[in-house]
């Protein structure tokens, strides 16, 4: 609820009430303990609480409350199930959450429900030739299987480029947009050792491998000229060790936090024993972690004119996605969007979160990105599991429908039509493959791991379930690149070959400019409320609802034909009309119908 609202709370049951009580209460404590009013009739009660502004402690804020009632001599408490349906127990449960938010919270209209594109730059497309860098290996066989063997140290160096570039994505851009993309977002783009670059060689300067700053400039122009925004990913938990703030190898002129005690830098870590012992990213020595909120990082990454922030906004770009924002203080989320909102009033900020955001605990902080509007979105990974346990088979509707609410109701609404709604990332295996085999081997094996051809056809039918989906549901459905071709995949680094130009899967990229285009063109799709009609036994139906129009849409993952309400048919797979009034969707059929 934005700041300010009233909010009332109502308790019906069919029993007999002697007392009730109602507790609204935040992490901290409980603040209000207050006998409640019943109207009790034989053999039920009903009662209802009005909160206003002068209940809460302060402005914004993530609260809880439940109700407690004597019946016969017990007490109860008021719990909910996982359909977030209301019952009473004999012990305390759980709670419902109230979150109040500033109501000037707003992100960037211009992400509402539209459709985002991410791309791993060394795997998209290649334009030009390699430049020959020490210490990286230069791939000429485009769609090779990327290296994943230990050298002789037993480390997996990450260093072989199949030279994806900025001026590939540039050429490419009639492509991107063609699937109804308006936002671009690639993985970091900043020099590095990596192929990844989550090593963060350079926050300033693009990586040699991709081009020059007026590469990424040119790219940048050509995407807006497309009605594009571009999204670069902000690392700023860690860097690498092979940096200009770090330069364990002296790669960089030997000014860094491990040559120099006076380095300019060397605030900016955590060391046990200079130089060698030193606090790194999840033990990873080539990712030692940063102190976020030093001051002299602050200035670098944030305040300084010329900041990291300040700098590639100026370039071109429009936002931001942070990575591992969990791992990084609030206090440094909010200064870092201000200064972007500072320099572009609608620069975007999304965070990486695998979890109910509204309510995310890490590090024994409750976080408050939506209570404060530290960030605009979130990543989207409950949808994800969501929509895969019911396309697998391992839910038939109500989970899947319990997810989408809880989230839906959990987060202020404007948060809900920007949520980066994921089928895939380079963080998961291929959502090709996820949807048929979710083997566990090793690396070595997974590398052999390809679908056999009655694999292939399965997981591409259950792919346009899941998108169809994806596309459909409140949020900003993100396509990870080369998923609506095809590729296929485990883990990391499998999941990052190169785009398989030319050899496209076309009926599956048929169907995503397809899902594009419904996008584009239906408004309650983008920006509408929803409301689920049927979640059961295989079979999925619910409304958007925008400004007086509405549409259904169904998905059929059962065996029996399902009889849907007539009317417009914006798009549909497995359906027949029999007569003017009579639509009949068939197994692992899905629709779109606008209501006449």
């Amino acid at each position: 609820f934005p700041k300010g609202s009233e909010i009332s709370i109502t308790l019906s049951a069919d029993v007999n009430c002697d007392r009730v009580w109602f507790y609204l209460g935040n992490d901290e404590c409980v603040f209000i303990q207050r006998e409640v009013e019943a109207l009790r009739l034989a053999s039920s009660f009903s009662c209802a609480v009005l909160l206003t502004e002068k209940d809460f402690p302060t402005d914004n804020g993530l609260y809880f409350c439940h109700f407690e009632f004597m019946s016969n001599g017990i007490r109860y408490y008021t719990a909910f199930d996982e359909s977030n349906n209301c019952y009473a127990e004999t012990h305390f449960v759980n709670e419902t959450q109230i979150l109040i938010y500033d109501e000037k919270y707003a992100p960037p209209e211009w992400l509402n429900g539209k459709i985002m594109y991410q791309i791993f730059p060394d795997r998209f497309c290649k334009s030009g030739t390699m430049p020959d860098i020490m210490g990286r290996i230069l791939r000429e066989d485009w769609g090779g299987e990327p290296s994943f063997r230990p050298n002789m140290y037993g480390k997996v160096l990450n260093n072989d480029f199949f030279g994806g570039n900025f001026r590939g994505i540039t050429e490419k851009m009639d492509y991107i947009a063609s699937l109804g993309t308006t936002i671009l977002y690639l993985n970091p783009i900043g020099k590095a050792f990596s192929n990844h670059r989550y090593d963060t060689g350079d926050y300033k300067t693009p990586d040699p491998m991709l081009g020059t700053m007026a590469d990424f400039s040119a790219m940048c122009h050509a995407a807006h000229a497309k009605g594009i925004k571009v999204i670069l990913d902000g690392v700023y938990s860690h860097t690498g060790s092979d940096s200009i703030y770090f330069d364990k190898y002296q790669h960089f002129g030997g000014n860094g936090a491990y040559n120099s005690e006076n380095s300019p830098y060397h605030s900016w870590y955590k060391f046990y024993n200079w130089p060698n012992s030193y606090h790194s990213w999840w033990g990873f020595d080539t990712l030692p972690t940063v102190n976020k909120m030093d001051p002299a990082f602050i200035k670098y990454i944030i305040t300084d004119e010329d900041s990291v922030v300040a700098h590639w906004l100026n370039a071109g770009a429009d936002g931001f996605r942070l990575d591992v924002v969990d791992e990084i203080p609030d206090e440094f989320v909010l200064m870092l969007k201000k200064r972007i909102r500072q320099i572009r009033p609608d620069a975007l900020l999304i965070g990486e979160v695998w979890e109910d955001a509204s309510n995310k605990s890490a590090y024994g902080v409750r976080r408050r990105y939506f209570v404060d509007g530290i960030l605009d979105s979130a990543m989207n990974y409950p949808f994800r599991t969501a929509i895969i346990n019911f396309i697998r088979g391992w839910d038939n509707g109500p989970g899947l429908k319990n997810t989408i609410m809880s989230i839906v109701e959990n987060y202020p609404p404007q948060v809900v039509q920007c949520n980066m709604n994921l089928l895939g990332t380079h963080d998961t295996a291929r959502i090709l493959t996820t949807l048929v085999d979710n083997y566990e081997g090793t690396r070595e094996e997974q590398s052999k791991r390809f679908l056999s051809r009655s694999q292939y056809i399965i997981a591409q039918e259950r792919l346009m379930l899941a998108s169809f989906l994806q596309y459909t549901l409140p949020g900003s459905p993100s396509l990870y690149y080369a998923d609506e071709a095809g590729m296929e995949g485990c883990k990391d680094p499998f999941n990052r070959r190169t785009y398989p130009w030319g050899r496209e899967d076309r009926d599956l990229l048929a169907h995503f400019k397809q899902l594009g285009q419904l996008r584009k063109n239906c408004e309650p799709l983008r920006l509408g409320d929803i409301q689920f009609f049927r979640a059961d036994d295989r079979q999925v139906g619910f409304t958007r609802t925008w400004q007086g129009k509405t549409v259904k849409v169904y998905i059929n993952r059962g065996h029996d034909l399902w009889q849907i309400a007539p009317g417009k048919i914006l798009l549909g797979h497995n359906i027949r009309t029999l007569g003017s009034d009579c639509i009949v969707m068939g197994e692992k059929g899905f629709c779109v119908v606008e209501e006449e």
